[in-house]
């Protein structure tokens, strides 16, 4: 049986960190659909900026657009073309969420990095996006920075499904969902919203390992590759706590949505360890595993479910952190930094999106 499939058996969700016009006008996303059980779709500024500067799928449209538009602002002329991306994967993956009542189904967009600290900026922005969307099934993506916290509450409380992104430690997490529960607390009807709190994982193997090569000594060593899976389990001990809890039952009885965790972040980096380690390790109900296409090729090629795995040796992971800290490194300024360091990798190619978007508009413009 298809791996990925029997994944949607533990009770979690498979979706792609990854779009492309091509991938659904040439019926390849509504394959993955049917056949990998796929159940949503994610994406950020460096995937769109991959996919309309790495080839001429999208030349056609960019010109269409500066000819009848010459005066087009460049947000606007980025603006076209993802939204008829968004619009048109919603429409492939819209069956998904009927099917299961609200539930699934979703594609992401993200606000402008641009925003990530001016909370009423973010606000505003995510509202027009998803009245320009006009989709029930999108999800705006908005970071858990400390200004993204207060801007997530009012959305969510409005009735717009929030993707939180860019969360690395397990206070990033209490946070989102405390946001999410208050927002809850503020509908009088919440059946009809979604959110999922997007944990990144692959990131934290990174800065750590490095941290740990700096100490150097046997006990240091053994905790390589270990922590980023540890600091999932436990944050996932959390969301079971939190959404498992008798407060939360009643909200549940009234229509509310567990708020439910996403693995993101999840292609192995390190070639030392499995390519599909951040899949494997992280099985569980009530969450979702977004994958870039590598990674879930992968995974359906070679990957093994042996059951609910963010489960296994839970006291094993604290015992994993609380070493951490006594070989004297402290994972919150780790977190906190990667944090920081993840607005800018949206920021950049977000502008060198619109850098790129800016020459062609030029190029096209003298070939008018």
């Amino acid at each position: 049986m298809n791996p990925l499939l029997q994944l949607q058996q533990q009770g979690q969700s498979v979706w792609l960190d990854f779009i492309r016009r091509s991938l659904i006008e040439s019926g390849r996303l509504e394959q993955m659909v049917e056949e990998d059980g796929l159940r949503g779709l994610t994406s950020n500024p460096q995937i769109f900026m991959k996919a309309i500067t790495g080839g001429e799928e999208y030349h056609r449209q960019i010109r269409e657009l500066v000819s009848s538009s010459p005066e087009l602002p460049i947000k606007e002329l980025y603006e076209a073309i993802v939204l008829a991306d968004i619009r048109a994967a919603a429409d492939v993956l819209r069956p998904v969420f009927d099917r299961t009542e609200g539930a699934d189904g979703f594609v992401s967009l993200e606000v402008s990095p641009d925003l990530a600290y001016d909370t009423s900026g973010t606000i505003d922005e995510a509202r027009r996006l998803w009245k320009s969307v006009d989709r029930p099934n999108l999800m705006i993506k908005v970071p858990a920075t400390n200004e993204g916290i207060p801007a997530i509450e009012s959305l969510l409380a409005e009735g717009i499904n929030i993707n939180i992104t860019l969360m690395f430690s397990i206070h990033h997490y209490e946070a989102v969902a405390q946001a999410y529960l208050r927002s809850l607390d503020q509908r009088d009807d919440p059946r009809h919203t979604s959110s999922v709190a997007s944990f990144f994982v692959s990131r934290i193997t990174a800065a750590v390992d490095q941290a740990l090569d700096a100490v150097g000594a046997e006990e240091a060593k053994a905790l390589k590759g270990k922590i980023a899976v540890a600091n999932a389990k436990v944050t996932y001990q959390r969301f079971r706590e939190i959404f498992h809890s008798e407060a939360f039952q009643e909200r549940k009885r009234a229509g509310a949505r567990v708020q439910r965790v996403l693995w993101g972040s999840t292609s192995t980096k390190n070639p030392d360890y499995s390519d599909v380690l951040y899949v494997e390790e992280l099985i569980g109900p009530e969450t979702v595993n977004t994958m870039p296409p590598a990674t879930l090729d992968a995974f359906r090629e070679h990957g093994k479910v042996r059951g609910a795995t963010l489960l296994e040796d839970v006291d094993q992971a604290e015992r994993q952190l609380g070493q951490l800290a006594e070989l004297g490194i402290d994972l919150d300024p780790i977190t906190e930094q990667l944090q920081r360091d993840g607005v800018k990798k949206f920021k950049e190619p977000f502008d060198k999106l619109f850098e790129a978007l800016e020459d062609m508009r030029k190029t096209f413009e003298r070939r008018e």
